[in-house]
């Protein structure tokens, strides 16, 4: 049952037990963030953390930090905080570059394992998937095609038996849509295919499971549910079966066995510690080690069971204004956001800015959806509730039509 009033949420609010976590983040007054989707908030903790490795590992202790902080060993002691999260072994993910990059070091690899050259990807995927699927099979030689998910194109698409490779985001960005990921990674595997997910949606938003399911590869962004912080570092995830036969293209000094011995040769790293390439941003590891300190203390049961609660009510709200939703209702597809549908043609970015004016932050994408994230940790039942009001009120007193709130920013 979704409360009724404002008193039932600050009930649920007073008897949450990830109640506490809220105090563990900077949040401004008078603001509902609904944006952690696309940019997490700050832990208190992470000031401290970047401070202390700028003005004591770096400025005090210099190169000896290599050593003695552990620089070195960042990109797997960091992974191994990420594991937990998307249902890995430790020494499966690491952490370093950008999504982008991560992607295409996996796509490559499982081209170079396979003796197809077709990579299959989502129609309407983030474009970042779609651009790196692009670039990487040019490179490679092989071709690229695109699958509508929510019909029976994805089976008839693998039955063809050439895709080395399927390429999906396992919580859609757009709508929000959970993606069967035992299933379709099932489905890819019967048909002669690795998978790559991509889980900027879903780490630290629903329960990820990739040794469970059978994943072959993943990547993932740090900055959204994982609170890191603007150009965060990435990580990337490779099943213990592949380490051994993994080729990747980008062959930096750091993937190197022995890169202190200065050879001129590339031998690759055992493990995981192969996909790695340059040097890792330091600064910026800091900042995602603060914050994978507070996960590490959060439960994703009782995470995933609050961001189902909240969207539940978020959407009942939403329908008293008329406005249609492309997220799921099923728990069992929906993410940890809801995607809305402007209730008449343009109305959508406007719509986004008057909310934000009230302190209501939420995001547009093209062409048409209003995109409104629930972080679990530090969101509260009344914030939501408090949102939707005031999305109520906007529609009804069309007070979006302002014309101040049609100014396009260049980031939306």
């Amino acid at each position: 049952m979704t409360p009724a009033t404002r008193a039932d949420c600050a009930a649920l609010d007073a008897a949450d037990p990830l109640a506490p976590f809220r105090e563990e983040f900077v949040l401004p007054e008078g603001v509902v963030y609904l944006d952690g989707n696309s940019l997490g908030a700050l832990p208190r903790s992470t000031p401290g953390r970047v401070a202390d490795m700028i003005e004591r590992e770096w400025g005090r202790d210099l190169i000896r930090s290599w050593n003695d902080a552990g620089w070195w060993d960042k990109p797997r002691t960091l992974g191994a905080k990420i594991a937990p999260l998307v249902g890995a072994a430790a020494d499966e993910v690491v952490v370093g570059d950008g999504t982008s990059a991560n992607l295409f070091k996996t796509l490559v690899t499982a081209l170079r394992m396979s003796d197809r050259s077709v990579v299959l990807g989502e129609a309407g995927n983030f474009p970042t998937d779609l651009y790196v699927a692009e670039g990487a099979a040019s490179l490679t030689g092989a071709t690229q095609r695109r699958v509508d998910l929510d019909g029976p194109e994805l089976a008839r698409d693998l039955e063809r038996g050439d895709v080395a490779v399927l390429l999906l985001s396992h919580v859609d960005y757009r709508s929000g849509t959970l993606r069967d990921m035992p299933g379709i990674t099932r489905l890819a595997h019967e048909h002669g295919a690795l998978v790559v997910w991509d889980l900027c949606h879903s780490a630290g938003a629903v329960p990820v499971d990739l040794s469970g399911s059978g994943a072959d590869f993943a990547v993932g962004c740090t900055y959204k549910y994982l609170n890191a912080g603007p150009g965060a570092p990435a990580f990337l995830y490779a099943a213990r079966r592949h380490h051994a036969v993994a080729d990747q293209p980008l062959s930096g000094w750091h993937g190197h066995a022995r890169p202190f011995d200065f050879t001129a040769g590339y031998e690759p790293a055992e493990g995981v510690s192969r996909f790695l390439s340059g040097s890792q941003p330091l600064v910026a590891d800091a900042a995602l080690e603060a914050s994978l300190d507070v996960w590490a203390r959060a439960d994703m049961g009782l995470v995933r069971a609050k961001s189902l609660a909240m969207t539940d009510l978020f959407l009942e709200r939403a329908a008293r204004a008329g406005i249609s939703s492309i997220t799921p209702a099923e728990h069992a597809r929906r993410g940890s956001q809801v995607a809305l549908v402007q209730p008449e043609e343009g109305s959508g970015y406007p719509i986004v800015q008057a909310l934000i004016a009230r302190g209501v932050i939420g995001d547009f994408r093209a062409p048409d959806v209003m995109r409104f994230g629930f972080t679990p940790l530090y969101l509260r039942y009344v914030d939501v509730w408090d949102a939707a009001q005031a999305l109520l009120e906007v529609v009804e007193t069309g007070e979006w039509r302002q014309e101040r709130f049609s100014r396009r920013g260049r980031v939306t």
